[in-house]
Formats: C-alpha cells, structure tokens, sequence
C-alpha cells in the first residue's frame, strides 16, 4: 500500500489515539497493517497518534542489560539490541534514519558509561525507555516512506509525571503517574505540526528532567493519558485478540466478546484477570469520557469491545466470569482484637513496612484474613516468611497458598445474591476460603484452593454466561464466542471426518433426495470400537443402546464383540431381535416400574439396581437372584449439568448413606450383589477419572463381600470445539491397568455410548430463508430441535458446515435455527460460514449419538429418516 498524502486538515480536527503492542510492531508485515490501518483513520478525517511498545523481547534484554555489572558486556548487549532494529530495517528496505541513530548512540553511551552518574534507578529507568524510542523512531521513518508522512514524537515532552505523597524513589522513577487533565495548547501545539504522529508507550518525563516509566501496562496506559490530554474522538488499543470476554479464551473457548462496557465494568474484568487490557488505563479516561475500543490488529474487520461511559441502564447481570492464580491468604486471628482500637493499623503496618499491596478482605471478631496478589506484590516464600514473623508479634498467623481468586463482574451483584444457588452448589464440595463482595457491587469473589481452577471455570460459565440464567438477553452486549472468532471450524476430533473427504458427494446425492436426513458411517463406528477394545483390561465392554438403537448400528457393535446395556423393556426387546441369543445384555433402569423388572428378569440380562425402594417393595421378586448394585459415588462429572448423574442433585445411584440398609435388606431376600456399578457423568475427558471410579468401587466392594465385577460406567467425551483434545486412550489403558494390580480379583465392565457412534452420524438439512434483527442474522433450516434437541437441552455445541459451500470462505455470522415454535430452537450461535442461499446443504456434525434417538413429532413437523451407508 502507499497511500496518497490527504490535505492539511483543519485545527480542530478531532483526534484518534491507536496503540500496538510489541508483537504488533516486531515484523514488516504487522507494520503493513499498521500502515493500512492508520491510513483508514486519517481518510476518516482525524488527527492519528500511534503510540507504540518495544519489539517484542527488547524490553526484556534492556532489564538484562541493567543487571550486568561487566562494561564489556552491557555493550555487547545494547550492540545486539541495535542489531535486531537494523535486521528489521533490511526487512523494510531503509537506511537507518538519524531519529533511530541518535537513539542509539544515547543507549550506547548509556550501556557503556553504567549507573554512577544518574543513580541505579534513574539509570535503569533511561535504559528501559529506549525500547519505545528505538520502535517509534523505525515505525516513523516506515510510514513516512510509504507515504504517509508521520512526526516522530518524544512522549516525554508531553507527559508530565507527577509526584505524590505515597511513592518512594522506585516508584516514582519505574511506575509513575502523569498529569492527564486535557491540554488543549498541546493539542493546538501538535496541530500546526502534522497530521499523523508517532510516540512512545511506557515513558514520561518528571519535573527534574528525569525520565521515568509507567510500569505494567504501561502502553496501554500511555495511549490513555494522550487521549485524556488530546480529548480524543477514541482511543484504539490493538492487540492479538478482539477484546474482551466474558472469561478466558484459553480456558472456557465458549467465552463471549463482550461488544459494549461501562469504564467501571472494564476496570473490575482487568483488575480480577483479564490481560487484554492494564486496569490503570482506564482511570484518565473515565475521568474525561473519551471512550476506548479494542481492536485484533490481524482481523481489524471485527468489531472489538466498546468502552465508555455508561449510556443506558442494564437489568443486573453476570458479564464476566474472571481468574487469578498465585494468590496467597494470609489469616489473622487473636481473641484480643475484637473492638481492640488500633489493632488493624497496627498490622496493616506490617503490610507497608514490607511493600505488600492487599487486595482482598475477609474480618469476623477475632480474625481478619487478606489476599495478596502476585500482579501488584513480590511474593517470594522469603518475603511472606518475613512478614508471617512480624505478624506473630500481635496475632496467630496462618498462610494459605497457593490459591485462586475467581471474581464474578456484572453491575448490581447484590440483587442477584438470592439467585445464585447454582452458583454456590459448584463451590458446594470445595474449600472456599473466602467470600468477598465488593462494596462497589460490581464483583462477587470466591477464593479457592488453585488446583481447582481450571475445571470449575467453566463449569461456571456455563451456569451464567452460556446458558443465559443470569444475564439480559443483549445482543449489543455479548457479541460471538471466541470459537466461532478463531475456531478453525473443526474440532481436534472431526478434523479428518469421513463426510469432508471420501462421502461429500454421496452425502449431497442423499440430501438432494430428500431433507431432513441422518446418515450414519459404519466404518467409522468399526473404527471407534476397535479403539476401545484396545483397552487390555477391560473384560466387558456394553454399548448403551440409548445412544442410538438403529438395527445396523447395533449388528456392527455385535460384530466387533459388544455387549449391550439397556435402560428399558423397549430397549431389550429391539436388542434381542437383533443380537445372538447368547450376547451378554444389562439392564440398567431408573425410577422404573415394577413391571419392567419382571420382563427384565424373564430374559437373561443382568439387572441393576440403584435405590432402596425396589428391594425394599418388592423383594420378592429379586428372591434368590444375583444383581448389580448402582451407587451414587456423592459427585457428577460432565459438560453440562443435565448429563451430569452423580451427587445429591442427581437421581441416579444408591447414597452411600443408605447402603448398610440395602445390604441389609439383600441378606433378608437372599440377593446376591454380584457387581458394582457407578456413573457420574458424560462428555469426561479426563483419563484419570476411570480410574479413580474403579478404585471407590473396589473399596465398596472389600466391604460387601460377593462383588465379583465392577461397572465403572461411560461417558467417554468426543471433542467437539476447536481445539478441545480427544480422550488419551492409550493413557486410559494406563489408568486402568494401574489401578486393577491393585485390585485384580474384580472383572472389568464399562459402558460407553457417545463415543462409538456420535462421529459416525450427521444430520443434512436444507437452507430455507435468511432474517437480520437488530445486529443477529439468522439462517432458517428446515428442521431443528424436533430432530436435534441437544443444542436446546443440554447446550451442546455441534459443529455445523454448508456442506454445499465448504471449500468458501467463513464470511458471515450467522444464528443456524430450526422451523419450530419455541424460543429454543437453535442449533448453533455464532457460527462463521459462507454466504448461504436457499436450498444450500447444511450438515450437523457428531450427531450419531442422542439425535434421531430423541427426536419428536413436536409441531406435527416430519422426523428425519436415516440413511446407512459404508
């Protein structure tokens, strides 16, 4: 691009301040885009001030280069900083400009002449801003060549630090505060000198003439205080992703984009874990209204987060759901401080006199507990020692790490308290050492232990922010899931699925016959079968019938050596038209009938039991018999919380509490517990769970005496969001053989479902029409959660193509929804596809396993048929 030089504008032309980070600025093809980028400001008829961070790894080597205390080595490292410019330079094809030689000339004078002149930090401060000087200094000669002619500017001669009661030397010098009142002689100064201006991030300039540095997030918060003093039309902070979420990406990939905040929305998201953004940037412009967007520089057609004053009145609401880690308790308790005046200014002294910030707060009468957070403190086991054995002087001490803080953010949080019971159900089996609700009722915080963390996250963010329970319905607000954003649109485990390759065209021959269709993959059933045989020890393996019960489905699992569980007469009866007589078969009711256990008990399946009530009612029937007993192990697993079937909110499996009077009550009618069997859950992806089932049971089973195998259930996960991670089966055969040395006198059963068939099937549909409301585009198909009623149940995410178009680029955001009258019936939010046109194929992935199972008349609409093929 070289884009032609626009006229001069006029003085008052209002201002845009935009902000790149290091990797933002490290290569020739990011400051391409900055080019572009910048130059699509100015057409917009504004005034640009790009500020900008040091190549990625510069500022590093500089704090480096300030540790070495050899002459000869601090020089050979500025040269190799030096070098890194003048490679880049080569990149761009241009001489070294004589703003990048000065620069470097000072930087090496600096390296080799050391700290006795200015004092270490001083010094140090000196030699860290030369990174933002040597990134702004190349960027201003690259704009400029490439015909948008760029000023280079030297941030200290804008911003003006200021000092204030509290710092010391240190942080006056390496994280200060500038004066960010709007001064519009600087703006009129700037104006009469161009129109686009380049500048340091992380730099100013104190009254003596020193320089000094911002800190963390310093950048960030450099382009704030030049939008507050330019009063800025906006300021622009680019970086690697669109904004902010509404948890972490990298943690819960459903995460949404959070499109519009209020300043004081924001700042509790950055101060409670968010690193997109550094909370001190938003406190200079707040005070003078100048909003903030984020921006992905490598996808600028994304529209980002909004930040700025609050414009109207929202119903109270979860908006984020945000992580810390590293942090650290330290408990106070000593029964002389209730009402003791002085007590907490005495410990909180110990606080200062050892630089530790506190974050947290938790009192009673006779204790006080604070949180340190390792973003604001140096909290090594020296300096906690230190302040634990001052702290001994007036209190008991204790020391709780390491933990994490898990902060809930949405205004009016105190209104949503008696809503939250979902909520403190999750927190209900772990060690929450603290509570903590902020008085700006913005934030509900939960410390926990930190190895914890990562598995209630989600967990959390799908009781609040997928499933919509506490938050408005605000399309303007929550904008797509960091899937449907950066999702490749293929999960690890359907990247290489059967329908992309070899069976298209048969797939689109059948979908052009007719639709709505499911079509099945034996191969790929075969294939998943043959994996879990792998499984050295396992002796039985059943598949749950109830997955899917089509005839050709169930004669391949028998032909790969399956046995079958079922959960109802029904179920029984198709299996046994189907299978060899002598095909081993479990019956695994719940909350049955006492009819369904006599037909159970005139066949040959094994039967299960999992309550009191049938022994207890009818323990006649069961008279002399041999059954396998389920129990509730006092914990469910699994991705949502209708697949989850264990603990108290479950009800499945015998309480453990009840079980001596179930033994009891088999010793009256002669039963024999001949097997164990426990279920906690589906879609586990966690290898280490088998394993710790089949050792609970063993334990139960010492216990009872007659058990002669243990049922350690399914709920295999199949990955279905980009990136997930398939199942390590070869890590479950480590598991299992591990934990059955222990215990090898027990056979193994297990009883997997999804896994053999939900990769095997897809559902096609057809495209029936397209609708826009308000920022959503909605595209109908011609059937929905009458065929597929997981999305709409259990918030399943199945990935969902245009079968027609899939070679075509992903350029639209669609809402892919069904022909029924509820609210519910979507099947997928947020999907990036191409274009779609009416009668386009569309297909649903991983929908062998719970689709045409679950299926309904529901509207009087026609059910899917299905479709076998090899």
């Amino acid at each position: 691009m070289n884009p032609q030089s626009p006229a001069s504008l006029h003085a008052d032309a209002s201002w845009i301040v935009m902000k790149f980070g290091g990797t933002s600025v490290a290569t020739l093809p990011r400051w391409q885009n900055i080019l572009e980028l910048v130059a699509s400001r100015r057409a917009e008829g504004a005034r640009v001030l790009v500020v900008v961070s040091a190549l990625t790894g510069i500022t590093d080597a500089l704090k480096q280069l300030c540790t070495q205390g050899d002459k000869g080595k601090r020089i050979e490292a500025a040269k190799a900083i030096a070098q890194r410019h003048y490679d880049l330079l080569d990149h761009m094809q241009l001489a070294v400009p004589d703003t990048l030689d000065a620069r470097l000339t000072e930087l090496a004078t600096l390296a080799e002449g050391g700290s006795a002149v200015l004092g270490e930090l001083a010094w140090a401060a000196a030699i860290q801003a030369h990174g933002e000087l040597l990134s702004s200094a190349l960027g201003a000669a690259f704009l400029s060549h490439s015909g948008l002619p760029t000023q280079w500017l030297d941030a200290r001669d804008c911003l003006a630090a200021i000092a204030l009661p509290n710092q010391n030397e240190r942080t006056r010098l390496l994280s200060s505060m500038v004066d960010s009142r709007p001064n519009p002689v600087l703006a009129a100064r700037l104006a009469t000198l161009g129109d686009v201006f380049i500048t340091q991030g992380f730099i100013a300039r104190e009254s003596q003439g020193r320089t000094v540095l911002l800190g963390r997030g310093g950048s960030d918060t450099s382009a704030s205080y030049f939008g507050a003093l330019l009063k800025a039309q906006r300021v622009e902070i680019w970086t690697d992703v669109a904004g902010m979420f509404t948890a972490n990406p990298r943690q819960v990939p459903g995460a949404r984009l959070l499109q519009r905040l209020d300043y004081e929305e924001a700042q509790e998201i950055a101060s409670t874990g968010a690193k997109v953004l550094h909370p001190r940037c938003l406190s200079p412009l707040r005070e003078s209204r100048v909003p903030l967007l984020i921006k992905d520089t490598n996808r600028p057609e994304l529209d980002g987060t909004v930040i700025g004053p609050e414009v109207r009145a929202h119903a109270p609401s979860v908006k984020a759901i945000s992580a810390r880690k590293g942090i650290t308790l330290v408990s106070m308790e000593s029964v002389g401080m209730w009402q003791q005046v002085g007590f907490l200014a005495d410990v909180f002294t110990h606080f200062k006199q050892h630089g530790l910030s506190v974050d947290l707060i938790g009192s009673a009468e006779t204790n006080v507990t604070v949180s340190l957070d390792p973003t604001e403190n140096l909290l090594d086991s020296d300096a906690i020692a230190a302040l634990a054995t001052d702290l001994a002087k007036v209190c008991r001490v204790k020391v709780i790490a390491p933990c994490a803080a898990i902060t809930l953010v949405g205004r009016g949080m105190r209104s949503l308290l008696h809503t939250l019971s979902g909520v403190l159900a999750e927190f209900g089996q772990l060690r929450v050492h603290m509570i903590s609700q902020s008085s700006n009722n913005l934030n509900l915080t939960f410390v926990v232990d930190e190895e914890v963390v990562d598995t209630l996250l989600p967990h959390l963010h799908d009781l609040l922010i997928a499933a919509g329970a506490l938050r408005t319905d605000d399309s303007a607000l929550f904008g797509p899931s960091w899937q449907a954003l950066y999702g490749s649109g293929e999960a690890s485990g359907t990247a290489t699925a059967w329908w992309r390759e070899s069976q298209r065209a048969r797939l689109l021959e059948l979908a052009a016959e007719a639709t709505p269709r499911y079509v099945y993959h034996l191969p790929t059933v075969r294939q998943q079968a043959r994996e879990l045989k792998s499984l050295t020890v396992v002796n039985r393996l059943h598949y749950a019938v109830k997955a899917n019960t089509h005839p050709e489905i169930l004669r391949t699992l028998v032909a790969e050596g399956f046995a079958f569980e079922c959960v109802s007469p029904g179920e029984l009866k198709a299996v046994s038209a189907i299978v060899p007589e002598a095909t081993p078969l479990l019956f695994t009711p719940n909350f049955a009938p006492r009819e369904d256990y006599v037909f159970a008990l005139g066949t040959h399946a094994t039967v299960t039991l999992d309550s009191l009530y049938p022994i207890e009612h009818w323990g006649e029937l069961f008279h002399d018999r041999e059954i396998v007993l389920r129990v509730d192990l006092g914990r469910g697993l699994g991705h949502h919380e209708k697949v989850r079937t264990g603990g108290s909110g479950s009800k499945f499996g015998l309480p453990l509490d009840q079980l001596a009077n179930f033994l009891q009550l088999a010793e009256t009618h002669n039963v024999t517990i001949r097997g164990l069997h426990a279920h906690l859950g589906s879609g586990v992806l966690d290898a280490s769970h088998w394993g710790e089932v089949y050792a609970q049971l063993a334990s139960l089973a010492e216990r009872i005496g007659s058990v002669a195998f243990l049922n350690i259930g399914g709920g295999l996960g199949v990955p279905s969001h980009p990136g997930e991670a398939r199942l390590d089966i070869a890590e479950l055969d480590r598991v299992l053989r591990e934990v059955k040395a222990a215990y090898p006198q027990y056979q193994l059963w297990m009883e997997p479902g999804r896994y053999l068939v939900a990769d095997a099937g897809v559902l096609l549909t057809r495209v029936t029409q397209q609708k826009g409301k308000a920022q959503l585009r909605y595209l109908g198909v011609d059937t929905g959660m009458n065929s597929l009623i997981r999305p709409a149940l259990y918030d399943a995410w199945h990935e969902i193509v245009n079968l027609t178009r899939l070679d075509e680029p992903a350029t639209a955001l669609y809402q892919v929804v069904g022909p029924i009258c509820e609210s519910g019936d979507v099947l997928g939010t947020d999907r990036r596809l191409p274009e779609a046109l009416e009668g386009d194929v569309m297909l649903i992935a991983q929908a062998g396993a719970y689709g045409k199972v679950m299926s309904s008349p529901y509207n009087l609409r026609d059910e899917a048929d299905e479709i076998v093929i090899e």
